[in-house]
């Protein structure tokens, strides 16, 4: 993956054939190019005019609206390019040496990079603080790579180390952040698109941290994309002592209401979430050398044609915050034949903005929640920034994803219900089977008080028992109109499970082996039926619920949280 210390740059970039991700797709291949074409035809959207359509557009006519939306300016299309050969890259050399086995002290180094994303060729500003007086870069693209995990796409030389200032907090909204100087701007050129960590290694080798970065795709057409839920990792990073939860006294009322991806992530050892909730998936996905892209939450919400003609939308293990222009375009991503998987519970829960800061545009996530009407962004007209089931703009997300949100925190077995089902394929299962712990920590279920997609089937639905509340949580697959079909797992532990092995025990949350395949088949079920694109015309939904009244969005059930 590096020689002589350097990239190998010419050869990879000619590491991809020409057309290998839908080479031979026939019809299917046809279908997403004219999907690609109508899409990129089409005028941009505002921010301002994709939040009004949020409102009020997409809630009644989805499919029509995107069809009429905006990709590029005249002249200012995406730069054509070769997809990424998934297979041919992870039969490259791994490099199991990735992970940190020397965190050392806790400010010793840390760092972030000054976008969550950049195109490869584009460069990463990194900053980076350090008690030691070098540091070395090294980058790894995460994947399978024969089950090394991650390989080795470049290293510097030493840098040299300065300790920068500490926290900031802003008074007005408790949100944290750092007034860092750029320590060194990284040249991706010859670097393939995908997930990245870029691991910060003191010279002394007393101390090592990540930075998690994408290097998204400039096209999405034909493929399955993995989008990085970044603005959650965001939400949920206490670096500085608070977050989107918690602050200062450890209690609600001193939490962040803005919280800034200008600082380090504080958990999975500066990853964030990535490690637990994302990359188990990212390696069995690349293991199957299906034609892939990859995309953060915010690229999504940027551009509203980066989910033209795509096969498929990942939504990893847990991806709770979405500015309504992210939902938008998947909205109409899904209304026009793009498949949805929900890999994790809790999606699509929260509605945030983005705003700039001095670092660049899209640096900080607002969520003020039930303090919605104390942002000042809501009194100049633009959408509460609270859950997305409430008043005043109440949105469900079972309306996108078919299942919601109903609490936390659970611990139980996950229950097949429907084992002839074309998702559980291979797994041998039988209606009744039980998969201790799967179900957890947070659950979603199909509720028919909330608008709700038909024709829905749940495949697996689990009793659990939250807060002394009896409930269930539930696996289902709907398909709609457009031919799209829609998957959720239902529980935040799918993704986690994908490693389980052995026994159980204390690692996983006590999944074990048997948990692993169940949900390691399952999933590669899932993706090869997704990947040949509108799985509702090959595989649509049988409804097995019955017809139930839907009350009024905001007024049925309120979750644990």
């Amino acid at each position: 993956m590096v020689r002589d210390g350097a990239p190998d740059a010419a050869d990879r970039a000619g590491a991809a054939p020409a057309g290998a991700a839908w080479a031979g797709a026939g019809p299917d291949r046809r279908r997403v190019l004219g999907l690609a074409a109508a899409c990129l035809a089409a005028p941009r959207f505002t921010a301002g005019e994709a939040a009004a359509a949020e409102a009020y557009q997409a809630e009644a006519h989805p499919a029509e609206a995107y069809a009429s939306e905006a990709a590029h300016p005249a002249g200012q299309g995406p730069v054509p390019d070769r997809p990424l050969d998934v297979a041919a890259e992870n039969a490259r050399p791994g490099d199991p040496g990735w992970r940190i086995t020397r965190p050392g002290a806790v400010h010793a180094v840390e760092g972030f990079a000054g976008s969550a994303g950049v195109l490869p060729g584009e460069p990463i500003a990194l900053y980076v603080s350090t008690t030691a007086g070098a540091y070395t870069v090294s980058a790894y693209r995460m994947g399978w790579y024969g089950g090394a995990r991650a390989g080795l796409v470049w290293r510097s030389g030493p840098l040299p180390g300065v300790r920068q200032g500490g926290p900031r907090t802003d008074p007005a909204t408790r949100m944290v952040h750092t007034d860092w100087k750029p320590s060194v701007h990284l040249d991706t050129t010859g670097w393939p698109e995908g997930c990245y960590l870029l691991r910060l290694d003191t010279a002394d080798g007393s101390a090592q941290r990540y930075v998690p970065v994408t290097l998204r795709s400039r096209c999405t057409a034909g493929r399955l994309v993995v989008v990085n839920s970044v603005a959650t990792w965001q939400a949920y990073n206490r670096w500085g002592g608070a977050d989107l939860y918690k602050g200062t006294t450890g209690k609600k009322g001193s939490r962040s209401l803005v919280v800034s991806f200008d600082r380090p992530y504080a958990g999975g050892r500066g990853a964030g979430q990535f490690l637990v909730y994302e990359a188990p998936l990212l390696a069995l996905a690349e293991r199957t050398g299906l034609p892939l892209a990859y995309a953060t939450g915010l690229d999504v919400a940027r551009d509203p044609a980066l989910l033209c003609g795509a096969a498929g939308v990942l939504s990893l293990g847990h991806d709770e915050y979405w500015s309504p222009e992210q939902r938008l375009h998947v909205t109409r991503a899904r209304d026009s034949g793009t498949n949805l998987a929900v890999l994790g519970a809790n999606c699509c829960y929260r509605r945030v903005r983005f705003e700039e800061s001095d670092t660049g545009a899209d640096r900080r996530v607002v969520c003020y929640k039930e303090d919605y009407a104390d942002d000042p962004g809501f009194r100049a007209g633009l959408p509460p920034t609270n859950d997305y089931r409430r008043a005043p703009l109440p949105r469900p997300e079972s309306e996108l994803l078919g299942v919601i949100y109903d609490g936390y925190p659970v611990d139980a077995p996950y229950v097949v219900t429907e084992p002839g089902h074309w998702l559980l394929a291979g797994t041998g299962v039988r209606a009744g089977d039980a998969f201790p712990h799967l179900v957890g920590v947070e659950f979603d279920r199909v509720d028919t008080r909330y608008p709700t997609p038909r024709p829905i089937e749940v495949v697996a639905r689990s009793p659990v028992v939250c807060k002394g509340r009896r409930s269930h949580a539930d696996s289902a697959y709907l398909t709609l109109p457009s031919g799209a079909g829609v998957f959720a797992t239902g529980t935040m532990r799918w993704v986690e499970a994908l490693d389980a092995t052995g026994p159980g025990g204390g690692a996983n949350h006590g999944l074990d082996g048997r948990a692993g395949a169940f949900t390691r088949t399952v999933t590669e079920n899932l993706l090869r039926a997704f990947a040949r694109g509108p799985a509702g015309l090959a595989r649509p939904a049988t409804d097995n619920l019955p017809a139930r009244p839907t009350a009024a969005a905001g007024t049925t059930p309120t979750p644990g949280v």
